[in-house]
């Protein structure tokens, strides 16, 4: 019996890039087939020929037994192909439902039939459990109700294969866990299904084979069952990955920097007060929709209606837009990178050098060669792969991006750094890398604000770890007393075993 997937001899450039290099494995029907790798390995590149996104320069696809050609999304979706991609595509301005039937309006007559439209949305949104409202507009939603918005898109409409490109990215632990069963579902109905992910957890929960890329190429293609997470990961980065302890756990803590009282925002958070010490790693943990991106988005300005008090070493700011909070040496890192944190018609050296612009520029002009040492520099830092000073960074794998988001305060004079979902769509390596960064920065004295939804993250790094529930602050638990059973108890209002 042939396998129901096969690729041969994939190959994908781009400008200054091999994406993919002779790729070639099969993918068995009705498995949930793993492929993994470093962020640049060519993960996402694979998955988008296969949805007929990014058609390779040459190789072939076999469907079935059947050559088949996938030159755009019409042509994989008439082949029953559909995906779920990493970064969110939307129409913003158009309501759930809209985008959801995008192409296949109903009508009745020579209008939209708008009833239908909304009913059908309901029906794509009830596969994956959500209530979300079809007629809101996507503009209005979080991350994670837009990537619950995108599944619901492919799963509803029975496709026969499904890549899901880091699926729970953007997803809380609850939405996760409904995630997974609702793959375990579609395995028993006999859907094929292409997970890329860089997660270990999911990798060995979900997948029946695993293959590997590095650099483009393929690796190794083998059973869940024949590897172990260490073995996977050796794999992956083309070395051994230690455990570190972070070094700046066990200093002595600095004078207080960020003090936050009192800060409100009507509908979003109330009364969050908690302040932060010069070299500690503050964790804030919460379920989606707790508030913790909102009071993250409060202290940079982001929010004008909010109320409260902010001082910085000591001194009352008054913070009404981002440029106040540079100002006062407040850097964030976007949960929402290519929205907020990015401008992708930018190269992403120039993305870099964006909040510290005077320190390249003399006479009021940017000066090139100061940009370029700057760049280089940061990029050498933290391994920043197929990206040069010229590059565009929408360009740059997903992972990649992140890296040159959070590059941009290892140039600047912020001594508070929110970090938002720092390592989110980042692989094991990059993501090692990008810890022993916050902690080298933790340890330089700086005031760190860690939002995550990965509590082994928290765990990981914090000095301590406040919760948020319902728009309050409802507990702190410290870096010797926090567990992950804990924090998820006070996260979802089960006990409160924590001092408040």
């Amino acid at each position: 019996m042939p396998p129901f997937i096969r690729f041969s001899g994939i190959t994908k450039r781009f400008p200054g890039v091999l994406a993919l290099s002779d790729v070639s494995f099969d993918v068995r029907a009705g498995s949930c087939h793993a492929i993994c790798g470093e962020n640049g390995a060519g993960k996402s590149t694979l998955g988008k020929a296969l949805a007929g996104i990014q058609p390779p320069d040459s190789g072939s696809i076999e469907l079935n037994g059947v050559p088949v050609t996938l030159a755009n999304p019409r042509d994989a979706k008439a082949a029953g192909i559909a995906m779920v991609h990493q970064e969110l595509a939307f129409c913003d301005n158009l309501s759930v439902a809209e985008n959801l039937c995008l192409g296949r309006l109903p009508r009745r007559r020579w209008f939209v039939d708008r009833e239908a439209m909304h009913n059908h949305a309901r029906l794509l949104l009830a596969t994956v459990g959500s209530q979300i409202d079809p007629r809101r507009a996507v503009a209005s939603l979080t991350p994670a109700e837009q990537q619950l918005v995108q599944i619901a898109g492919a799963v509803g409409e029975g496709a026969k294969v499904i890549v899901f490109d880091e699926p729970t990215s953007s997803l809380g632990q609850d939405a996760t866990e409904r995630l997974y069963t609702l793959l375990d579902v579609l395995r028993q109905r006999g859907t094929t299904i292409v997970y890329v992910t860089h997660r270990m957890s999911e990798i060995f929960r979900l997948c029946d084979e695993i293959t590997v890329l590095r650099d483009g190429r393929h690796v190794s293609t083998q059973p869940a069952g024949a590897l172990t997470e260490q073995d996977l990961v050796q794999q992956m980065i083309g070395r051994r990955l230690d455990e570190y302890f972070p070094t700046h756990v066990g200093r002595p803590e600095g004078p207080e920097v960020l003090r936050v009282s009192g800060l409100s925002s009507r509908e979003k958070f109330s009364d969050v007060s908690f302040s932060i010490r010069a070299g500690e790693v503050v964790g804030l943990a919460g379920l989606v929709g707790a508030g913790r991106t909102q009071i993250a988005d409060a202290i940079f300005g982001l929010d004008p209606a909010a109320t409260g008090t902010i001082t910085i070493r000591g001194e009352r700011t008054n913070i009404r837009s981002p440029r106040d909070a540079m100002a006062a040496g407040i850097g964030l890192v976007p949960e929402d990178r290519k929205r907020l944190g990015l401008v992708l018609s930018m190269t992403a050296g120039a993305n870099l050098t964006l909040p510290t612009l005077s320190s390249v520029a003399r006479l009021g002009w940017i000066s090139r060669r100061r940009e370029r040492d700057v760049v280089d520099a940061q990029f050498h830092r933290l391994s920043v792969r197929g990206g040069a000073n010229d590059v565009a960074v929408s360009a740059l794998s997903g992972g990649n991006q992140q890296k040159v988001v959070m590059a941009k305060w290892l140039t600047s004079q912020s001594e508070v750094l929110i970090l938002d979902e720092p390592t989110r769509g980042v692989d094991v390596g990059a993501k090692a890398e990008l810890h022993a960064w916050i902690d080298q920065l933790a340890a330089e004295g700086k005031a760190i604000l860690l939002i995550s939804s990965e509590l082994t993250e928290l765990l990981a790094l914090a000095t301590r770890i406040l919760v948020v529930r319902g728009g309050r602050i409802i507990g702190e638990q410290s870096r010797a007393d926090a567990t992950q059973d804990g924090l998820m108890r006070l996260m979802s209002g089960v006990g409160t075993d924590a001092v408040a």
